[in-house]
């Protein structure tokens, strides 16, 4: 591949809701771009940028994956993403490396909630995006139809470069709205003509809206607009590439990856209307000697700095960093300064990456994309520049994760294959995070979904050999007393020679200062050696790791040694020891235990239709709703619900709202489990406990 100046560059995102043809829109651009010499199939898990084998056994992408292609003097470059919320991680990786992206829609579905999404990602981030109608060849396809679901969704921003001809099986072609021309696809070849008489009106009328869009955001072009009526097709190009540029103009475009109509259409489209990345506002950075803002002009001949907005672990290549290049250029054999953890990095061979195929190439400059192995100390989100002249780029704002799983190896000596898997993996996917349950001894993961904690444990066999089961996690019971209790705790045993004696009265009570154990000494007289009472409280404390009701950690518990009697020969530390655990065993029995369960702060945002569903849900859920407030359109409903009810929460949020719900959650506090639900812990704990003993 040639070099290419930087403004020869367009970087296109491909994003929309699953399944809307994303990864076949960027295999059939590749096949038209002479990029591969033929046009796989997601079915037959040939394409080019589903190459894990999780993504084509489950024919869905779960990896953001590149490509460049040449289409007309420029070079462009592809990132294809997934559409599924369980990867939209990935989605915000891909869309920190481009200068626009390109929201694909089904002409059957039309605007979806992914759709809606993705909008929302890009206005956020100030990116340029324009639309891609795909699948018009569908039964039950339309056009007009999703034209007008966007408009009426996102506004009169949204304006159509190109219209189809024909509907369902007949569609057969595509009017260029601009260049009043039609493109009619006949195989492989594509022929010119003029706009068919039935479609006239319509494009005279979409040209008009086109016209009035681009006058709206230049005020020279309005004032040429108001005065003569109309603006040549020059003024329009023009017009239009600033308005798509600043975000206030997105085009539709149209066509069918499946039937490679409309795609070379789109091609000349995304050289002649998508921003370049010199068209687009320089990113800023911080400046680690002084903390002051830059702003990096996207030029070869700046300092070099670069975001590094993916990284792919690899058990055998090792970890590949993918990186945007803002400013100035990078060579191979390099040094460069990752100024995110103030170290030197050594750059060996610079790649490109075409699916998981690495070409290797001599240097990158401002505005390409590219990728290095085996960098010691750089993860996602870390810049890496010119020591000379530092600056640090904002970081990617990960979704934090909402379910967690337990690991489980199902092969044993497998624990250190599946420590280092996971390892790798974190490095890979920052959205997943990894920890470790000490009580229970479990291996926590956490993701954004179940299926994305699913395609974790199926990388971790598939990639490092491991094969591991997912579980809920154990939750962290604790008890406690609710009442007093005065006992004795008595140890005596004679079998020739030294015997062993202790005799401890302890009173036990519930501990009102917020600890878990306070033990007070209260012996007078000496009727307890002073030797022997830490060995009491050691006891004690030993004690307390298991409840007696269903061998949880018991909290909340004061004991009071107030009386004894000891043995001048037979008395030692561990005859005080065991008189201590006997008078807790049956000091506990007798201050009515109780259990207690972990309750969440839960905040859940969904748009207002859904409110009436969510209150009720968590009402069952044994949530209580505290309170509810507006915010961006719409409502936070602030909840306390048991962590026993909300494991899977994540997926009931999801189904319920259509995806359009989200929720934060963190740990509040401890409190009494119902007495029903505490009966069946009791019993399935002493079910277990047998198990364990046989």
């Amino acid at each position: 591949m040639k070099d290419y100046q930087t403004q020869q560059l367009r970087n296109i995102c491909l994003i929309g809701h699953g399944s809307t043809g994303k990864t076949s829109l960027a295999e059939v651009i590749l096949y038209n771009c002479k990029e591969t010499d033929r046009i796989g199939r997601v079915e037959d898990g040939t394409t080019t940028m589903d190459y894990d084998a999780e993504e084509k056994k489950r024919q869905i992408s779960i990896s953001a994956a590149m490509a460049p292609c040449e289409w007309k003097n420029s070079k462009i470059n592809i990132v294809d993403t997934p559409g599924y919320f369980d990867f939209v991680g990935e989605v915000m990786e891909g869309l920190r490396a481009v200068d626009a992206a390109l929201i694909t829609l089904c002409a059957v579905s039309g605007v979806q909630v992914g759709t809606e999404k993705m909008w929302d990602y890009c206005k956020e981030s100030k990116l340029p995006r324009a639309f891609f109608v795909n699948k018009l060849d569908r039964e039950n396809s339309s056009f007009d139809k999703v034209l007008t679901q966007m408009r009426d969704k996102f506004g009169t921003s949204v304006v159509p470069l190109q219209i189809p001809i024909g509907k369902e099986a007949s569609f057969k072609g595509i009017v260029d709205v601009i260049k009043m021309k039609a493109k009619i696809f006949e195989g492989k070849n594509v022929k010119e003509d003029d706009v068919p008489a039935d479609l006239t009106d319509t494009v005279n009328e979409y040209r008009a809206s086109i016209t009035e869009a681009v006058a709206e955001n230049d005020e020279v072009l309005l004032d040429k607009y108001l005065s003569e009526g109309e603006l040549s097709d020059e003024e329009l190009i023009t017009g239009l590439r600033t308005g798509i540029a600043k975000g206030d103009i997105a085009p539709v475009f149209c066509g069918s990856s499946l039937s490679n109509i409309g795609i070379s259409t789109l091609l000349d489209a995304i050289v002649d209307y998508m921003p370049s990345p010199l068209d687009v506002e320089s990113e800023t950075g911080t400046n680690p000697k002084n903390e002051k803002q830059e702003q990096r002009p996207v030029k070869s001949d700046a300092p070099f700095s670069a975001f590094v907005f993916k990284t792919i672990a690899d058990p055998y290549v090792g970890k590949l960093s993918l990186f945007r290049v803002v400013s100035g250029t990078i060579a191979s054999d390099s040094t460069v300064y990752n100024a995110n953890q103030d170290k030197s990095e050594k750059v060996g061979t610079l790649y490109i990456l075409k699916g998981k195929t690495q070409t290797a190439v001599s240097k990158l400059s401002a505005g390409d994309v590219g990728a290095v192995a085996k960098l010691a100390v750089t993860t996602t989100g870390d810049t890496l520049c010119d020591a000379q002249n530092p600056i640090k780029y904002k970081a990617i704002d990960f979704p934090q994760p909402c379910i967690s799983m337990s690991v489980k190896p199902k092969s044993k000596g497998d624990e250190d294959k599946i420590s280092s898997g996971l390892t790798k993996l974190l490095e890979e996917d920052p959205t997943f995070k990894v920890s470790r349950d000490v009580e229970n001894a479990e291996t926590i993961i956490s993701g954004t979904g179940e299926l994305h904690l699913e395609v974790i444990a199926r990388k971790l066999q598939n990639k490092f050999g491991a094969e591991v089961a997912l579980d809920l996690p154990k939750i962290p019971y604790r008890e406690t007393i609710r009442k007093i209790s005065d006992v004795q705790g008595k140890h005596k045993k004679q079998s020739g020679g030294h015997g062993q004696y202790g005799d401890v009265h302890i009173k036990f009570e519930p501990n009102s200062d917020g600890t878990d154990f306070m033990f007070v000494d209260q012996i007078v007289g000496g009727v307890v050696p002073r030797q022997y009472i830490p060995a009491v409280e050691k006891g004690l404390k030993e004690c307390i790791s298991k409840g007696v009701l269903a061998g949880y950690p018991v909290v909340g518990l004061k004991a009071t040694l107030h009386f004894g009697s000891y043995h001048p020969v037979d008395s030692s530390e561990m005859a005080f020891k065991v008189a201590a655990s006997l008078a807790y065993k049956k000091g506990m029995k007798d201050a009515e235990p109780i259990l207690l369960e972990p309750i969440m702060h839960v905040e859940v945002t969904v748009p207002d239709e859904y409110m009436g569903d969510i209150i009720g849900d968590l009402n069952k859920k044994r949530g209580r709703v505290l309170g509810m407030e507006p915010n961006n359109g719409q409502q936070v409903i602030i909840a306390e619900v048991p962590q026993a009810e909300i494991f899977k929460y994540a997926t009931d949020l999801r189904s319920m709202t259509q995806a359009r719900g989200s929720f934060t959650m963190k740990f509040e506090r401890y409190e009494e489990v119902p007495a029903n639900i505490s009966a069946k812990i009791v019993e399935e704990a002493a079910k277990t406990a047998v198990a364990e003993e046989e």
